[in-house]
């Protein structure tokens, strides 16, 4: 995945800045046409799989992202914005639920004693439920934080076998249909092949039996694809969703090395997936590219709300040392995917307020920092004819000598003419969250329906543990709030782990307004691991916002 070094100097005034930027692309509209086409066919119901011997295990671990295949040379300019930022403060009691979620003891507890990092977190609520999926177990939970079923294996959704690789688990509750939908990658035996699966529950209770599908993307002649490099797998399947599709964007690599081959993006029927249908329309977008490079990391929007398209959003950064473009896409005539025709895609370039790759962030109580992951697009959301969109970034805060990380959000207006993304659409607004002398990592971002919003993410620095962290913003606002800390870590993260995040998740309530949230921090001791090797874990909160 490359990104690209882009010169800047910039001083941003305020946490969130409101700017109204040139409708004009910076590199012209780009239109896809070619999608191909195709049927999955549902999963044959499998029985658990028998408890093997612990030699039979693999020994890949899960969540493994495969980050930086460029990274920068020794004195090449990584730029940090700079930005005010208030200080950091305690969440109070305005939250509705706050509880600890899924943890390092629950995956290895349902993975045969093995341990995962980092957990990778899929949330979805619904129905009175709220399920929570990572590497590599679940649970589901009424919502207020009561477990009803779990912790269980994280595979048993997708009808894998216990000790099958998989990774990257995200969930979604379809409203409409009273439905969950899951997705997850796995990886074959051998490594030499790969799917992406998908799980479906109409029931409307997650913890009945689940339908399941899988999508090969091995990408080999054998499989029938022309990937180069391969058998390849989609790393990072990201989820968005509107009234006619399921989308899932993976970023493709060869499973052996280290190729990169752009994008895939797949749309699926919903029609076809709620009615748990013997085989799923799909169309397929490969190798995408934007900014004359392969794209990386495209996120689909979840989609609230009536749309005249489905959007996605991707930061641009091809050498990975900074960047101040994003790329806008937009899927259309998105109804033709049920009947086995094709949409279009197009994509432009906006310019944006910079970003530049994370520093490690310090922890309290060790020297050793935390992998801040890089500055790829996170969660994105298309409500209320905006489409907004988060990502980790390094920032330089007023006052402060030593780089820092926070988060750049972007709130996108989309426009389109026949059918494409034409000159109109526009960054209506921009900003940053970030807080003096600590470190924000991994966000995401809701809003609701009244245009309420709130971002999670980890904080941590010198003086504090590893804690889980949100703020919010006021419909039409600028700025957001301070950045409150909703559960205090309760320890520092196990020096001789290699990663944190790679994703936190927020989901508008269904129901009503608040806003569901989770992220990694270090939990009690009881939600450890047994042989205290490994100490994260999630919190789930609930924040009203209205």
């Amino acid at each position: 995945m490359s990104r690209g070094t882009l010169s800047f100097v910039a001083l941003v005034f305020a946490l969130a800045l409101a700017v109204a930027l040139p409708t004009a692309a910076l590199a012209g509209e780009a239109s896809y046409q070619d999608a191909a086409t195709g049927l999955i066919a549902r999963a044959p119901a499998a029985p658990p799989a028998a408890v093997p011997l612990q030699s039979s295990l693999t020994a890949r671990p899960r969540g493994a992202r495969r980050v930086h295949t460029i990274r920068p040379a020794a004195g090449a300019l990584r730029s940090a914005p700079g930005v005010s930022a208030p200080a950091a403060r305690a969440a109070g009691a305005s939250l509705l639920t706050n509880f600890n979620g899924v943890s390092s003891r629950d995956s290895a507890l349902t993975n045969f004693g093995l341990q995962f990092e980092p957990p990778d977190q899929g949330l979805c609520v619904g129905n009175g439920f709220v399920v929570e999926m990572v590497n590599s177990a679940y649970t589901v939970y009424d919502q207020r934080g009561n477990a009803l079923a779990g912790p269980f294996n994280v595979n048993g959704p997708f009808g894998e076998g216990l000790t099958e690789f998989t990774s990257d688990p995200r969930c979604y509750y379809e409203p409409v249909h009273h439905t969950w939908i899951a997705i997850i990658l796995a990886i074959g035996k051998g490594e030499e092949s790969s799917s992406l699966d998908i799980a479906v529950n109409t029931s409307g209770d997650p913890r009945t039996v689940w339908t399941d599908y899988r999508l090969d993307t091995t990408d080999t002649p054998k499989h029938g694809g022309k990937g180069k490099e391969c058998p390849c797998f989609g790393d990072q399947p990201k989820l968005g969703i509107d009234a006619s599709n399921l989308y899932v964007t993976t970023d493709e690599f060869s499973i052996l090395g280290p190729q990169f081959n752009g994008d895939q993006l797949y749309a699926f029927a919903l029609k076809d997936l709620v009615a748990e249908a013997a085989t799923v329309h799909f169309a397929h977008f490969a190798g995408l590219k934007i900014a004359g490079a392969p794209a990386s990391s495209v996120e689909p929007a979840l989609t609230s709300g009536s749309a005249p398209a489905e959007y996605f959003l991707n930061s641009i950064d091809p050498s990975e040392t900074s960047g101040n473009t994003i790329g806008v896409w937009a899927l259309t005539g998105a109804k033709n995917v049920a009947s086995g025709g094709k949409p279009t895609l197009s994509s432009t370039v906006l310019p944006s307020e910079p970003f530049a790759l994370p520093v490690p962030a310090e922890q309290k109580g060790t020297g050793t920092a935390i992998e801040a992951g890089d500055d790829r697009m996170q969660q994105t959301q298309f409500i209320g004819g905006r489409l907004w969109g988060e990502l980790d970034t390094s920032v330089q805060i007023a006052g402060e000598s030593q780089t820092r990380d926070g988060a750049a959000w972007f709130s996108v207006e989309p426009s389109l003419r026949q059918g494409v993304l034409g000159p109109k659409t526009r960054l209506a607004q921009q900003g940053y969250v970030a807080a003096p002398g600590s470190f924000f990592l991994y966000p995401a971002l809701q809003l609701t329906p009244s245009g309420h919003g709130a971002m999670v993410g980890t904080l941590t620095s010198a003086k504090r543990f590893p804690s889980a962290a949100y703020a919010t913003i006021e419909p039409g606002g600028a700025i957001f709030t301070p950045i409150a800390v909703a559960a205090a870590g309760t320890t520092n993260y196990d020096p001789e782990a290699e990663r944190w995040g790679d994703y936190s998740w927020a989901i508008a309530d269904p129901a009503g307004e608040s806003v569901w949230l989770a992220t990694e921090y270090v939990p009690p001791k009881s939600s450890q691991t047994p042989d205290g090797l490994r100490d994260w874990g999630t919190r789930v909160l609930q924040v009203p916002t209205g």
